[in-house]
């Protein structure tokens, strides 16, 4: 059966988008459905061909809200890594060319600009949407497009690297109407509970009180009460007072940032509220969203690490299908892994380091034998390199 065969009988509202335009033809409440079968025709295609899957079913209601709420590829969308984007190339075009995700001369398995123009810029390993797109929001003001939203989609583990809070750090001074919305499915951050705390968060995000907030600031300085520094002083101040009436503070409202405490990020239908009242806020704002790895699917579920790329399945068991490797050489990481262990147990100053990657690298070796002696950094690669050429300075044998 082929991918649009299979389509047809089992996705009837999927069959119908070929891109942002024919999704935003749909009734809101239809939203869920496309959600439902999005995850269903997934599953169905990862089960055949391997791709990333545990975070992009985790992400499909994002991906949803945002093309239904924002006029892509005009406004643009930038993803970090592109783990959770196979939802966004369903949804912009490639739905029959799905099947061939990472394949040779198939579509990438990540965003890639030479493949669709509703990707918008090329992912790295990880931590750099906030940087571009914070490029893209000031290029928007500077090249006369005003009305040109901009998105960075980002998980909690990419914004760990330094160049997340490099780009934040610059958003916060920098004039620039960028949205961050933070995908947060390993934080485990409860959500708020009681009616009081749901009125504050739909209050915050809502257009009547942001008006209010925008136009008491403008007469504010328009009667020179405050100034540029006087804004930042301000913002803090209304984090704060929301912190404190929410039970909800974090890094992010130190800096002159609009935040918005963590929401369901599986309520599509809240999600396509959230976003249409914030995109017309003035600013950088972040929008906090609380997902689950591997959502829809019981078995990546419970066990969101081993899904995260899980190879073949069985689609109706969840059963993993193992390739023999027997009469195949032996990986090349697998190689370097079981060297470096060799030879770190005849010299103790040999050290290893990675930066989020140890199985992927085979590091993981290392790891088991010499956990004193490994070092998983996160994602912060140039953090990596410099640690590593300290040691080396200092006398040890690093391999980064």
């Amino acid at each position: 059966m082929t991918s649009e065969e299979y389509i047809a009988e089992n996705c009837p509202l999927l069959a119908t988008i070929d891109s942002p335009a024919d999704l935003k033809k749909l009734q809101v409440e239809q939203l869920s459905q496309v959600c439902e079968e999005l995850r269903k025709f997934m599953i169905h295609s990862l089960s055949m061909n391997p791709g990333h899957f545990a975070s992009s079913m985790g992400a499909v209601e994002i991906v949803v809200a945002l093309h239904y709420v924002f006029n892509t590829p005009d406004d643009r969308i930038v993803w970090d890594v592109g783990h959770q984007a196979y939802a966004h190339k369903i949804l912009t075009g490639r739905r029959e060319r799905f099947a061939e995700n990472r394949t040779m001369g198939g579509l990438s398995g990540f965003p890639s600009p030479s493949e669709s123009e509703y990707d918008t810029f090329t992912a790295g390993h990880a931590s750099n949407s906030i940087s571009a797109a914070l490029g893209m929001s000031i290029a928007a003001e500077l090249t006369q497009h005003p009305d040109r939203k901009v998105v960075a989609v980002i998980g909690d583990a990419s914004i760990s690297g330094g160049l997340a809070f490099e780009g934040l750090n610059n958003a916060s001074i920098h004039n620039n109407n960028m949205l961050i919305i933070l995908n947060d499915n390993d934080m485990s951050i409860d959500a708020n509970v009681g009616a009081l705390g749901e009125y504050l968060t739909d209050m915050t995000t809502s257009k009547s009180y942001n008006n209010i907030r925008y136009k008491t600031y403008r007469f504010l300085r328009k009667h020179h009460v405050i100034g540029d520094k006087g804004k930042g002083l301000v913002l803090r101040f209304n984090n704060a007072m929301k912190s404190l009436l929410t039970g909800q503070q974090n890094i992010f409202e130190g800096l002159n940032i609009r935040y918005f405490v963590p929401f369901d990020g599986h309520d599509v239908k809240k999600l396509v509220k959230i976003f249409t009242d914030v995109k017309e806020m003035r600013g950088p704002k972040m929008v906090h969203l609380h997902t689950r790895k591997g959502k829809g699917y019981e078995p990546a579920e419970k066990d969101p690490s081993t899904w995260h790329a899980p190879g073949l399945f069985d689609e109706e068991t969840g059963e993993r299908i193992v390739k023999s490797r027997e009469g195949k050489p032996i990986k090349y990481q697998d190689v370097f892994g079981h060297t470096l262990v060799e030879l770190a147990s005849a010299n103790e100053k040999i050290v290893g380091i990675t930066a989020a990657m140890p199985s992927g690298t085979s590091m993981s070796l290392m790891q088991d034998a010499f956990p004193q002696r490994t070092f998983d950094v996160g994602i912060s690669e140039g953090h990596a390199v410099t640690f590593d050429g300290v040691l080396a300075k200092d006398g040890l044998h690093p391999f980064c």
